[in-house]
């Protein structure tokens, strides 16, 4: 089959196509026909060896994937030509993966294979975060941190069906009526204001950042706040004053979702089905595809992944 992959850790151009074996399944994995891949800062952070397992050795990156079901193997739900999308915990740069069957989702007939594939890894993560870690109830509020990304578009709209009141920074005044326009109440440029100034305090706070914003959300959220941590890109160390966590009872947490273990995700999986996948199907919960690039171009995508530039979701289709 043919992949894309990465044999060193690097920048884009460490990325390189290459013919390998179609993956072999094992107990519970069904085979999926990729033809769409999501691509994701995780997956940028990985071909740096900056997260998760080291680029070092041949790896094949990816995330999420969408496509037909090739082989269900021992599977009793699925069967071959299903449409499915899936998390993976690597391998979706490629024409074939190997999926957890219970990391796998139906594809609604209203959604296309582009779009299903940038919704598992930005579903999961929302969920995961918000509404599991940091128990986000109706009525609350939540500042989210780049709030055009794939994940930020996903926790607005998810807040929004939730009956939560969302705020958001984005990096252009274009970005923030995107984001406004997708459930944001407000929407701040970071670059020309001061988020902390202009927006009322929250009741929790999904943050990339980490560095110097950690000060200023502590100072925003209110009693019982909460705040989760999904990256560091402005910095992994923080000062702290844990006199303001101790007098408003702060929750300061984090998590990475590719660590989990597999009973973890197919837990996860289960209840986003039950709680969220009818959302999608009925239109109220979908990915926006920024560009799509052919695997082959699979280090330019990194490129404008890198760039920040984009909004949503970037997309590699497999032919």
């Amino acid at each position: 089959m043919k992949i894309s992959l990465v044999t060193t850790s690097g920048g884009p151009e460490v990325l390189r196509i290459a013919e390998r074996p179609v993956p072999s399944l094992k107990p519970g994995q069904v085979l999926i026909r990729v033809h769409a891949a999501g691509v994701n800062r995780a997956d940028v952070m990985m071909r740096a060896g900056q997260y998760g397992p080291s680029a070092t050795g041949v790896e094949i990156l990816g995330l999420e994937v969408a496509g037909t079901i090739e082989d269900p193997g021992d599977s009793t739900r699925w069967k071959k030509g299903d449409r499915a999308c899936a998390l993976l915990p690597r391998g979706g740069y490629a024409e074939y993966a190997a999926a957890d069957g219970r990391h796998c989702l139906p594809v609604p007939e209203n959604v296309s294979l582009e779009e299903a594939a940038g919704l598992p890894e930005t579903v999961l993560t929302v969920w995961s975060n918000v509404f599991q870690r940091m128990h986000v109830r109706r009525g609350e509020t939540l500042l989210i941190q780049g709030g055009t990304s794939g994940i930020g578009l996903t926790a607005l709209q998810l807040a929004r069906e939730r009956g939560v009141r969302a705020f958001a920074t984005a990096g252009s005044d274009e970005k923030c009526r995107f984001a406004e326009a997708w459930g944001a109440e407000r929407c701040v440029n970071y670059k020309t204001e001061d988020f902390e100034e202009v927006l009322p305090p929250v009741d929790a706070i999904l943050d990339y950042i980490g560095g110097d914003y950690t000060a200023k959300h502590l100072r925003m959220l209110n009693p019982d706040g909460r705040i989760c941590w999904l990256a560091g890109l402005g910095g992994i160390k923080s000062t702290i004053n844990i006199m303001e966590i101790m007098r408003k009872r702060l929750v300061l947490t984090g998590s990475m979702l590719s660590p989990r273990d597999d009973d973890f995700k197919a837990a996860l999986t289960a209840e986003v089905e039950e709680q969220v996948w009818p959302l999608v199907s009925q239109g109220r919960l979908r990915a926006h595809i920024y560009r799509t690039f052919r695997l082959e171009d699979a280090a330019e995508a990194h490129r404008l992944m890198e760039s920040g530039g984009h909004i949503g979701k970037i997309i590699l289709t497999i032919k």
